[in-house]
């Protein structure tokens, strides 16, 4: 199954991000209490789908905000791109990439998440889901 991985210093200020932005909701991972490790769940994401997450506390320091990508990206499907993007940028997340329009494609936004991490989401374009 694949899986991620989302690190970051503070934990619940990234759990709320990730919340208030893809709906994600995280439970505790029994035997990850020492590092704050929580699995997450939503559309498309948990124990019962075919990929998984995790959101873990960081363990070294976390990278300065407008520096290069500092490991893999993560793009999610979004019903609207814009809007979640507004809602990223209102809500802690910074710039990475604006909305644009990719033809064939859809329409698609990097976000920093606060954290250290940056993080995609498209809304496809008509007929490619």
């Amino acid at each position: 199954m694949p899986h991620f991985e989302i690190h970051a210093s503070d934990v619940d200020q990234a759990k709320a991000f990730y919340t208030g932005l893809f709906g994600w909701s995280f439970a505790p991972m029994p035997g990850g209490e020492e590092i704050d490790y929580h699995l997450i769940e939503g559309d498309d994401i948990g124990p019962d789908q075919q990929l998984s997450g995790g959101l873990m506390r960081r363990m070294d320091e976390t990278p300065q905000s407008g520096s290069p990508i500092r490991g893999g990206t993560m793009t999610f499907e979004v019903a609207d791109c814009d809007d979640r993007y507004a809602w990223a940028l209102a809500h802690g997340g910074a710039e990475a990439l604006p909305p644009q329009e990719f033809p064939g494609i859809g329409r698609c936004a990097y976000v920093e998440d606060g954290a250290g991490n940056v993080v995609g989401m498209i809304t496809p374009a008509k007929g490619d889901n």
